[in-house]
């Protein structure tokens, strides 16, 4: 009996890793495809970077100064840009803190052109900075006009200020923003 009822978990189990493998790559494309409802705007952390905030003697005017990306955080910033165009996503208005790592994430997604943007700058090493930062960043995207869709690439502190969610190199979520700038999450990037 016991050696049937561990069967049957195996098998249950199997079973639900199927489920789970048919179900992801819906979810994925689902995810994608939100990104080109008008208003919808995808959030996305910089790709791979190893470390934590940036180095002493840090400055935003000289990458060598800064935490970049590893050839593997390359590889996902273009792997995410071919995900996007395979849904569907040829160009967008991509927006990026003044980060090299954020700018070399936006730059290899290859979805058109880059805008620096102060409002989605770091805050990591300056939380008093944070409210404002996020304050800014809200009047930003609630005063976007109608057009193609928006890829903002940032950091971890400003999607969670931003959402109250976290989320791993290279991931992001999709959000819509009210004319009075609060922002309603409409789900994790997959």
């Amino acid at each position: 009996m016991h050696f049937l009822s561990w069967r049957s978990s195996a098998r249950t189990l199997a079973l639900l890793a199927l489920v789970a493998s048919l179900l992801i790559p819906a979810q994925a494309e689902e995810s994608l495809a939100r990104l080109q409802e008008p208003g919808t705007i995808l959030l996305l952390r910089h790709a791979l970077a190893p470390g934590t905030g940036d180095p002493p003697g840090f400055s935003v005017e000289d990458c060598s100064t800064q935490r970049n990306l590893s050839d593997a955080g390359r590889e996902q910033a273009r792997a995410l840009g071919e995900r996007l165009r395979a849904a569907g996503i040829e160009e967008a208005r991509v927006f990026s803190s003044h980060w090299c790592r954020c700018l070399e994430t936006a730059q290899l997604l290859d979805l058109g052109p880059v805008y620096p943007e102060p409002a989605f700058d770091s805050f990591f090493q300056r939380r008093q900075e944070g409210d404002a930062r996020t304050r800014a960043a809200r009047e930003f995207l609630s005063r976007l006009p109608p057009g193609p869709p928006v890829v903002v690439v940032t950091h971890q502190f400003n999607i969670r200020a931003l959402t109250g969610e976290s989320t791993a190199s290279a991931g992001g979520w999709l959000v819509r923003v009210s004319p009075q700038g609060e922002v309603e999450s409409a789900g994790p990037l997959r």
